[in-house]
């Protein structure tokens, strides 16, 4: 299969909302909480055990809303490839794959048609240089991260998942067209929770990220479209520098 053309993101749609929700009915419901502040959403898989997975990404699509499907498929190259084939009939805009395979990236990045791209996943946010130590990685994430960016682009993978800690890195080496989407985002700095490599939003588009992946500190706010709203009112003045 060809590859899509490049993706073109709107300035609203460079905010993605992580919607973990246990079921339809409150993933639906934080969507109308968010309204016009959201315009692309992450379904993953929490989402995925109660069943209403495809129902919820129909719906986001006939609100005309992105969806970014984060199931992270990593297996044999000719069962991931059958997945990607399957849902390019989709409503899709990404989904991911883990990089840790070059053969399995490579086959999913054949399968795919239509305008689903491709990200593969490199080391994930909530995980540091101890975490790979203990793996029998004996290197620093950055170094992690770049090897698997370069594999995935030379395998046919539209971009990555990374920290906005190795964004420039990754840029620097891949070039533009490349996407590069950042989790982890914290505003207010690191939160004590489970994610370790963060940035603030400012330092992720600084360093190249195509778009950013919010998931707690639009939720957790008391305000969650008025965090969503001061969050795409950052991103309009990162990239209108």
């Amino acid at each position: 299969m060809s590859a899509p053309a490049p993706l073109r993101l709107g300035e609203r749609e460079r905010l993605i909302f992580a919607l973990d929700a246990p079921d339809r009915a409150e993933a639906l419901a934080w969507v109308d909480r968010l309204g016009d502040a959201v315009d692309f959403y992450k379904i993953g898989m929490e989402l995925l055990a109660s069943g209403d997975y495809f129902t919820v990404l129909d719906e986001l699509a006939r609100r005309e809303k992105r969806v970014f499907v984060d199931l992270k498929f990593f297996d044999i190259p000719a069962t991931v490839a059958g997945v990607v084939r399957g849902l390019s009939r989709w409503p899709v805009t990404f989904c991911t794959v883990h990089g840790w395979h070059a053969g399995m990236m490579q086959a999913a990045a054949e399968a795919r048609s239509g305008d689903l791209h491709l990200l593969a996943v490199t080391v994930l946010t909530s995980m540091d240089g101890n975490d790979l130590e203990k793996m029998g990685i004996s290197r620093q994430p950055a170094d992690i991260v770049v090897e698997r960016a370069l594999v995935a682009q030379a395998a046919g993978i539209d971009g990555v998942i990374a920290s906005g800690e190795e964004a420039g890195l990754i840029r620097a080496a891949c070039g533009a067209g490349f996407s590069i989407v950042c989790p982890g985002i914290r505003p207010g700095g690191p939160a004590g929770d489970d994610q370790k490599r963060t940035v603030g939003v400012g330092e992720a588009f600084g360093r190249g990220a195509d778009a950013i992946v919010v998931g707690r500190p639009i939720r957790q706010a008391s305000n969650p479209r008025a965090a969503a709203d001061a969050i795409q009112r950052e991103i309009a003045a990162c990239i209108s520098i």
